[in-house]
Parts: structure tokens; C-alpha cells; sequence
């Protein structure tokens, strides 16, 4: 599956990623689509059997699945 995790801080979408990467998971940094929100504009695009909650920064904002028609909002954390 295809998730996407915006964060508060472009910081915390750059650590989230090389983590990500880190673990062997397929992602890049990227733009915030603009069917989401995001405080920074920077969001991470992964491909995972979950949305490996544990390994995002604890800025994420929000965690979205990408679906065929647009995304799905997954989780919002305040």
C-alpha cells in the first residue's frame, strides 16, 4: 500500500524519511498534495503493509492512504 505522512516540520518529514529509508522502506520526500493539509508543505510517500506508525517523527501531523481515487485520512495526531 501507498501511505503519506505530513508533518509540522520540514525537519521531522526529513528525519521521517531517512528513517523510513533506513529500515528498508521505499520513500521520498515530497510535496503535500493538495487534496491534503500540511504546516510545512513537505510530506513523506512510502510504500508499506502498514503505516508503520513507530517509525514516523513525532511531528507527523497526519497519515493518509493513497487510493485510486484521491487519499484516504488514516490518523490525525494533535
Amino acid at each position: 500500500m501507498s501511505y503519506i505522512a505530513t508533518f509540522y516540520t520540514h525537519v521531522a518529514a526529513m528525519l521521517t524519511h531517512r528513517t523510513l529509508t533506513q529500515n528498508g522502506i521505499n520513500a521520498r520526500l515530497m510535496p503535500v498534495p493538495r487534496a491534503l493539509s500540511s504546516s510545512c508543505g513537505t510530506c513523506v510517500r512510502y510504500e508499506a503493509n502498514d503505516p508503520m506508525e513507530a517509525l514516523l517523527d513525532r511531528d507527523v501531523e497526519q497519515i493518509a492512504e493513497a487510493t485510486p481515487t484521491g487519499y484516504r485520512v488514516l490518523k490525525r495526531f494533535d
